[in-house]
């Protein structure tokens, strides 16, 4: 009798420890300098996108295919969303947006394309933006860096974004706090939106993944069993579909965090005018 796999499609998140670092207190707070799967993700995402851009960015007037990838990427943060949506005073905002999407992208994508390492119960990746840990740290210090540079540039006139202009009074009482309200809700639904769509679907994939191995090894223990194999080829078959659909959301999400994050940006750059 050919022994099932357990099906645990949430183990793929697990965070572990691979390496036990040091650990120290430090203000009362005990610090684990210790390496998990989450960090070594992150750690060989930076190291990616270093090796990436020490590779492609040539500087050359007529761009080789890589620079031109390379190129391509900026674009999307510079053309499509910055010039746009802020103007030319965007600009300087660019390194922040660019590095944003990029860091998302490479962790989103290295995700997908190692993915197949959860089936059969490997662990040889981890999906560092399906943590909301991860997630709310992004969105986190995307806000307040924008809350921030609000009141640098335009001082306590930028409370003014709570009190539409030409606003009765007494309505005022009832306005500002659901713009508050609103306004500060945004890390979180930043947040939730990258961490959700980035776990349902590496849940469905683990599904589907176990449904192959399990109908698999069903198949193999022979009579009417046999047939189980049409099921387990149409598992695999939505495999590959849904990695091509968890490719594209994992651009897109990219894409949208930093989007809203510029929109964001733009209404402390224009605060009070059109551009």
């Amino acid at each position: 009798m050919v022994e099932q796999p357990t099906i645990d499609p949430m183990h793929q998140f697990l965070v572990q420890k691979i390496w036990q670092g040091p650990v120290f207190q430090m203000g009362g707070v005990s610090v684990d300098m210790s390496i998990t799967n989450s960090v070594a993700s992150m750690i060989a995402g930076g190291l990616l996108l270093m090796a990436f851009f020490l590779l492609t960015a040539r500087g050359q007037i007529v761009p080789n295919r890589a620079q031109a990838l390379a190129e391509g990427v900026y674009n999307i943060v510079d053309k499509v969303l910055v010039t746009p949506i802020i103007g030319h005073h965007g600009r300087p905002y660019i390194p922040y947006l660019f590095t944003l999407f990029c860091v998302i992208l490479v962790l989103n994508l290295m995700g997908v394309l190692l993915a197949v390492g959860s089936l059969g119960g490997l662990t040889l990746t981890f999906t560092v933006t399906s943590q909301l840990a991860i997630t709310a740290t992004l969105a986190v210090l995307t806000f307040f860096s924008v809350f921030i540079l609000g009141f640098v540039k335009h001082g306590p006139k930028f409370l003014g974004l709570f009190a539409p202009s030409g606003m009765p009074l007494p309505l005022l009482v009832f306005m500002v706090p659901i713009e508050m309200i609103s306004y500060f809700v945004r890390p979180v639904t930043l947040a939730m939106r990258l961490f959700g769509n980035m776990l349902g679907g590496h849940v469905v994939m683990a599904l589907f993944g176990a449904f192959v191995v399990a109908l698999g090894l069903a198949a193999l223990s022979g009579g009417l069993s046999t047939l189980l194999i049409v099921p387990s080829a149409l598992s695999f078959a939505m495999i590959v579909a849904l990695t091509g659909l968890e490719l594209v959301v994992a651009l897109l999400q990219a894409f949208v965090f930093t989007a809203l994050a510029t929109v964001y940006l733009n209404e402390v750059v224009n605060f009070g005018h059109g551009h």
